[in-house]
């Protein structure tokens, strides 16, 4: 069996048609896909290939794939390589790694950055983006709506002199260091990363903004301002206030501008995908940085709310570390770090894609190779996590440990601890053990127990092991109880090594949390000592 690749024509659309209902039969999130009318707008698009494979004895269609060029700015010469479909009937005979091949060849001169979002739920996409040179660089929870929500995995490839543009040195938080530490390594590229956790996220808001829609009498002020339009631009994406209204709405875009009286101080624009039900920011201008988070604010609460979002992402510059994190304060989490992703003035800059979920994270099945793997269990880590985070906040009003931190500081706190889960009659604690975690209880009760029996029971808010964060050396000593769930409970659990690094960095976090145990630790020695007496 023989195959041709070739560009798609308006004899295809029907059979194109064909292959797409092959393989998602009515459960398509793109059901314009399904239109013959798009499809043959597809095939005379500037700003996308469409191909086809043929089989070269039967004339049949066995796949179909296409480049979009329009994923980014018009300048940033990046191209997302979707849409690779192989019909049923046509599995195992190469086609997808011939699609994938002749796309190469047609735009390895056209793009400086290739970018492929690859379905989770089997890795056979996966393994042909890595056969082709492309290198996983993000995972994206729950980002596709096809039967149900599902995940993909993020793969980039540059080309010509992309590389060579790169800007050095990108400032990012902490909170995004793993993610791209690990694409970074992926791509080849030195771990020139500067770990910024001083900035501080932009303001709360200051004073009552008006907040509402961009109407065409509002469009020439927005364009007056500059930051983050033309200067200091944090946030990327496929529109810009100066394409004009036409492009805009012919995008399915819109802004949200902040006024105070009568002036427009800035914007937000953003772009809706009602098949996916999903929001993406592209855009965030302000005469200064007072409406960018009150801006960002009043988005989330109109996707969460008013239009029945479930998915919401932007893409924001690895050299802002203040938009980070805000983004990081609204909600949002490092999924995927793209090196060198977007032109600015004569260089390229890497850029985060930052994204934050409505719904309550369900993965399903999750197939993906050795290469994605590591990606993927940093940002669903991370994500597993955020679901965890109202609980935290309540434990920490009670915790005698967390008494006086600042929520920065529990943020901070948080982002170190890990869940664990443990059922009824399960041992957190052996005494004579070296564990050096420290555990907090989120939910469920723990007994302590000595050789004789049962000592008390601890509860929602209190502390086990805590006599290892007083242990600055590698060995912690040995436990003198064992502490047992007595029904199910759940725990926020901190090495020493992972909470000492912390305080490293931020030792007022440290004067607090060591301020607390003491006081712990002394009403304890007071009240053995109170004990002591009675016997």
């Amino acid at each position: 069996m023989s195959f041709t690749v070739r560009e798609a024509c308006l004899d295809d659309v029907q059979n194109i048609r064909e292959v797409f209902q092959s393989e998602y039969a009515e459960d398509y999130a793109y059901p314009q896909y399904y239109d013959t009318e798009v499809l043959a707008r597809l095939v005379y698009a500037e700003d996308s290939i469409l191909l086809v494979a043929e089989d070269s004895e039967t004339r049949r269609l066995a796949g179909t794939a296409s480049v979009v060029f329009s994923v980014g700015a018009h300048d940033d010469l990046t191209g997302e390589f979707g849409r690779l479909v192989v019909h049923p009937d046509f599995r195992g005979c190469g086609i997808g790694k011939s699609l994938m091949q002749a796309r190469i060849n047609r735009v390895r001169e056209r793009l400086h950055v290739g970018i492929v979002d690859n379905r989770a739920v089997h890795s056979f996409s996966q393994r042909i983006s890595e056969r082709f040179g492309f290198v996983p660089v993000g995972f994206i929870p729950m980002k596709l709506l096809v039967h149900t929500r599902e995940s993909v995995a993020v793969y980039a490839q540059h080309f010509c002199q992309a590389l060579e543009l790169r800007r050095n040195n990108p400032h990012i938080i902490p909170e995004a260091a793993a993610l791209a530490a690990l694409a970074l390594e992926n791509c080849q590229l030195p771990q020139d990363l500067v770990i910024d956790d001083s900035s501080l996220a932009y303001p709360s808001a200051s004073c009552d903004w008006n907040i509402e829609e961009l109407q065409t009498r509002g469009y020439t002020s927005l364009l007056r301002i500059e930051r983050g339009r033309l200067r200091h631009r944090d946030i990327f994406g496929p529109v810009r206030l100066h394409y004009g209204l036409f492009q805009i709405h012919a995008r399915h875009s819109h802004y949200l501008i902040a006024k105070r009286g009568d002036q427009i101080a800035g914007g937000v624009g953003y772009m809706i995908d009602q098949n996916e039900k999903a929001v993406r920011i592209f855009e965030v201008i302000a005469v200064d940085e007072q409406p960018i988070r009150p801006l960002l604010q009043a988005l989330l609460n109109r996707c969460q709310h008013e239009l029945g979002m479930e998915y919401v992402d932007v893409d924001v510059s690895a050299h802002s570390p203040r938009m980070q994190r805000t983004l990081l304060e609204l909600g949002f989490l490092p999924v995927s770090y793209v090196p060198a992703n977007v032109f600015d003035a004569v260089e390229r800059l890497d850029a985060i894609r930052m994204a934050r979920l409505f719904v309550p994270l369900q993965m399903g099945t999750i197939d993906v190779t050795a290469r994605v793997r590591p990606i993927a269990n940093v940002v669903l880590s991370a994500f597993e996590k955020a679901q965890i985070l109202p609980r935290l906040s309540k434990v920490y009003e009670t915790a005698p440990l967390c008494a006086g931190l600042a929520a920065e500081q529990q943020q901070l706190l948080s982002a170190i601890l890990k869940t664990r889960h443990y059922a009824a009659g399960q041992p957190i604690l052996t005494a004579g053990s070296h564990d050096s975690c420290t555990h907090l209880i989120l939910d469920g009760r723990v007994e302590l127990r000595d050789a004789s029996g049962p000592i008390t029971e601890l509860s929602v808010g209190q502390c086990l092991g805590e006599s290892n964060l007083l242990d600055a050396e590698k060995s912690s000593p040995p436990h003198s109880l064992d502490a047992v769930a007595v029904c199910d409970t759940t725990t926020a659990s901190v090495s020493n090594a992972e909470f000492q690094a912390l305080i490293r960095r931020r030792p007022d976090l440290g004067l607090v949390v060591y301020r607390n145990l003491a006081r712990d630790v002394s009403s304890k020695l007071r009240q053995w000592t109170e004990k002591s007496r009675h016997h």
